[in-house]
């Protein structure tokens, strides 16, 4: 009898090949879009740039518009005194570990990095308003700092092996930084350091209960 005559019993149907489920958010070490990541990092860094030769141009009449403490008629600076620097070597500073701490941060998505970054911009701005020492503080060393310890501890709280092995590669190269939550050197807004990284830390919770809640979801 042929086997491929009209009575040949049918051949099974191919077996769809699952899937490779999507590493879940929370413990990403890549960016999901690496693309769009360095370009929402670095058009942040750029516009630094553009505002502090803008107040180069006004002879540094705007660094007198960062957060003053405890002045209520100047809480609004809160809002923008990432934006503002000292000098070109005080933005330089910033800018370099912005770059590359920015941009690993963004490894959840843009939309967590922006709840991340607003974490801790408010978190060290009104910090920095309750408890700072009296002075116009500026800068985005805040953010440095915040960035820096979500990077450390979010491995820890999603218990991620392979984001805790990026926070010792990335405690390699800045955790001597993390001295500069300290009082030190005069003229420093070691206030900022302090608060920023309080915020990241804050944000590193924030985003490992998120991913808890959703996963507890998806079972119920």
């Amino acid at each position: 009898m042929d086997p491929t005559g009209p009575f040949a019993s049918p051949a099974p149907a191919p077996v769809p090949a699952t899937p490779k489920a999507a590493k879940p958010p929370a413990k990403r070490v890549v960016p999901p879009r690496p693309v769009l990541s360095a370009a929402v990092v670095l058009g942040f860094v750029a516009l630094l740039y553009v505002v502090e030769a803008l107040d180069f141009v006004l002879g540094g009449r705007l660094d007198d518009d960062g957060v003053i403490p405890r002045d209520f008629s100047e809480w609004d600076n809160i809002l923008w005194y990432p934006f503002l620097h000292g000098d070109w070597a005080h933005l330089t500073g910033n800018a370099v570990p912005l770059l590359v701490l920015g941009f690993l941060a963004t490894s959840g998505g843009i939309k967590q990095f922006f709840q991340v970054t607003a974490v801790i911009w408010l978190t060290s701005g009104l910090g920095v308003w309750l408890f700072g020492s009296y002075a116009s503080h500026i800068g985005a060393s805040g953010l440095v700092f915040g960035f820096l310890v979500f990077l450390l501890v979010r491995g820890v709280f999603a218990r991620s092996p392979l984001q805790i092995l990026l926070a010792v590669v990335v405690f390699a190269l800045y955790g001597a930084a993390l001295w500069g939550v300290l009082p030190g050197q005069p003229g420093i807004s070691w206030e900022g350091h302090l608060f920023g990284a309080l915020g990241g830390l804050l944000a590193a919770w924030g985003v490992s209960r998120d991913a808890r809640a959703g996963n507890a979801q998806g079972r119920g």
